[in-house]
């Protein structure tokens, strides 16, 4: 009863709130750890190796922490005993769901301002070179956004808390962050950040597909499993590609292609086959869908938890 309970109160407060800026959040603890190792050790020789050991040694320090602080806490007279406050606060700082759909909503508020606003706004939520965007590609890169983390930022961690409790689900943030700074394919991270980008891919490919699944149910649209399939491993990632072509077929458009990050090229496919303009009403809809995916994990993560699993 704890566990489901910490579960929808933990959830409760992140439609609630979001990720209010007063509010001290680990991830950004987490950052700085990651930011310190790199600048110490992203030089020389072997750093595949070096950064090996800081992805694995961060996660399991991560996960070993957090399960010492729920140990300690389980001795302590009850009802503290329980953990609820602790568990839920933790399960809270892991979910991104509201902060997310806020900044994304953002981003087409700001479009209808001008298109130097609406570039301003999604350099806040994606990786890529915004200067020159488009007034379509800023749209698509902030609901390409949503798609891909709505897996990364609700899905996934809930799918971790069913699997390994709130120690599983506080790892896999860190997974996910040392992905967010490190993992990408770029000089200075090619080697330094591949494990932290392998890890982000093995910790993420099951719930990536349960995502776009999750999405196409709630859409009402499962004759998209298809489109998802084949779409899906276009994305230069193994797993971002569901979601998106989710998307992609639920809004029946387009999504991918090139795109500049860090001042270099990446040629990404595209998923979908329909150019056509996105609205404020595609933006809608997506929000729609994403909150009912997020409803519906929520609903069998509690399950699991009530049902003792």
């Amino acid at each position: 009863m704890t566990k489901l309970l910490a579960l929808l109160f933990g959830w409760i407060l992140d439609l609630l709130l979001g990720d209010p800026a007063w509010l001290p959040h680990p991830v950004v603890g987490f950052g700085k750890m990651i930011a310190f190792g790199e600048h110490r050790q992203n030089k020389g020789t072997h750093r595949k190796l070096k950064g090996a050991v800081l992805a694995i040694g961060l996660i399991l320090a991560t996960f070993a922490a957090t399960w010492l602080l729920l140990y300690a806490i389980s001795k302590l007279p009850s009802p503290l005993g329980e953990g609820l406050g602790v568990r839920l606060l933790l399960i809270f700082f892991c979910l991104a769901g509201t902060t997310l759909i806020r900044e994304v909503r953002e981003v087409f508020l700001a479009l209808d301002r001008s298109l130097e606003e609406g570039r301003r706004q999604v350099a806040r939520i994606v990786g890529r070179d915004t200067s020159e965007l488009s007034a379509q590609e800023v749209r698509t890169a902030a609901l390409e956004t949503l798609a891909e983390n709505l897996s990364d930022g609700v899905i996934a961690p809930l799918f971790w808390l069913a699997l390994l409790g709130v120690p599983g689900m506080v790892a896999y943030k860190m997974v996910n962050t040392l992905d967010s700074m490190i993992g990408y394919r770029t000089e200075r991270y090619r080697e330094f950040g591949c494990w932290a980008a392998h890890i982000d891919d093995i910790a993420n490919y099951i719930p990536a597909r349960l995502t776009a699944l999750l999405m196409i149910i709630v859409a009402g649209r499962p004759c998209l499993a298809g489109f998802v399939w084949r779409n899906g491993c276009r994305h230069a990632s193994p797993n971002s590609g569901y979601p998106e072509a989710a998307l992609a077929g639920i809004l029946n458009c387009r999504f991918g292609g090139p795109h500049y990050y860090f001042g270099e090229l990446f040629d990404k496919p595209f998923i979908g086959e329909n150019d056509r303009a996105l609205t404020t009403e595609d933006m809608k809809k997506a929000i729609r869908v994403n909150r009912m995916a997020e409803v519906l994990m929520v609903v069998l993560v509690g399950l699991c938890a009530w049902l003792g699993y």
